[in-house]
């Protein structure tokens, strides 16, 4: 089983600022796709940011414009830099790696989750 070790959550006023960090193992990082997926109470874990290998990336349109991916391939960890901040984004965020659809090394992981909560 992978490991993966997330920090940056915490309680924010709307507006304000987190920065979410995921740390993959060395061994898969560089070659894995990696995303960010929140989590309400009483409602699916969907997807809101998503960076492939190559650096390219996705985001849900409930986003656009205030969360940024990136991933440093020297540090292994990939970040969720969330500006502007709403009571709606408030959810646990799990971090995913995950490599599909290849003959060999395929996998899917998530992370224990870091709570983020927004007041109003």
């Amino acid at each position: 089983q992978v490991q993966l070790v997330e920090s940056g959550g915490g309680l924010v006023q709307a507006g304000g600022s987190l920065r979410l960090s995921c740390a993959a193992p060395g061994s898969i990082f560089s070659i894995s796709a990696m995303g960010w997926y929140p989590q309400a109470p009483g409602k699916q874990r969907e997807l809101v940011a998503t960076i492939t290998p190559g650096a390219n990336t996705n985001y849900a349109d409930s986003v656009k414009g205030r969360f940024t991916i990136s991933r440093d391939n020297a540090e292994n960890t990939v970040y969720l830099q969330m500006n502007s901040l709403k009571p709606e984004d408030t959810a646990v965020y799990y971090c995913n790696v995950r490599r599909m659809g290849w003959p060999t090394m395929n996998y899917n992981y998530w992370g224990q989750g870091t709570q983020v909560t927004v007041s109003s």
